[in-house]
């Protein structure tokens, strides 16, 4: 949004627009490559995720479908796995169910970057809404402390970000870990899993990108704005 106004801006926000461009490429095309490989085991999305979450003893996650390509994620307060394409059989939805089981079990285990990222979420949304208007109407009306305020909040909503960077390698370790003991998939496409969850951890490493260019954006405008 920096951008926008402040052209100069755009020496930062381009390499991660790029990024963000790359990454969607990525995940869509390795996740539409391995959506038509069905496993040898034929065993389906929503079959995989539940042995992985029962052999670990998690017992109270419930597993739903949801009406959206891509949307497949792991909601803790309602302790809801949704996936988007739960009877697929195919390679790639297995590996994204195996992945979403993959943040159940950190939720039960209490894997501690899950628990900050859960903490910091209210903030986030909070500072995602508030940042740039603040940030704007104290430039427009020289008014140091909205600016540095709008680039307090919107540091909340970088650190969710980051934060997010290392849940989500997380869960897609414990998921090949997971599915390779389980035997639920071959060798074989356990490379094709780790294709297409590399391809997905790629989006989540160029949000932070392009989070951490608006970020230093604001942070220069404001710089050249006190020195002027």
């Amino acid at each position: 949004m920096i951008w926008l106004f402040y052209p100069e801006t755009l020496i930062l926000l381009i390499p991660a627009v790029l990024l963000a461009v790359y990454a969607q490429y990525k995940v869509r095309a390795a996740y539409a490559k391995y959506l038509r490989v069905p496993t040898q085991r034929r065993v389906s999305a929503a079959e995989a995720a539940r042995t992985l979450l029962q052999q670990a003893g998690v017992t109270n996650v419930q597993i739903e479908s949801i009406r959206q390509p891509l949307g497949d994620h792991y909601d803790p307060r309602r302790r809801v796995l949704r996936l988007s394409a739960p009877e697929s059989v195919s390679v790639a939805a297995v590996g994204v169910a195996a992945h979403e089981a993959g943040h159940a079990l950190q939720h039960a285990q209490g894997y501690a970057p899950l628990s900050l990222r859960s903490a910091v979420v209210p903030l986030a949304m909070f500072g995602s809404q508030l940042a740039f208007p603040l940030f704007f109407l104290g430039l427009i009306f020289q008014a140091t402390s909205l600016v540095n305020i709008g680039i307090i909040l919107f540091s909340a909503a970088v650190l969710f970000i980051l934060v997010t960077l290392p849940v989500e390698f997380n869960a897609s370790r414990r998921a090949i870990a997971a599915l390779r003991t389980t035997g639920l998939v071959s060798e074989g496409e356990l490379g094709a899993v780790k294709e297409v969850l590399t391809a997905a951890a790629l989006t989540y490493v160029a949000s932070a990108a392009m989070a951490l260019a608006q970020l230093l954006g604001m942070l220069m405008v404001a710089g050249n704005r006190r020195r002027s």
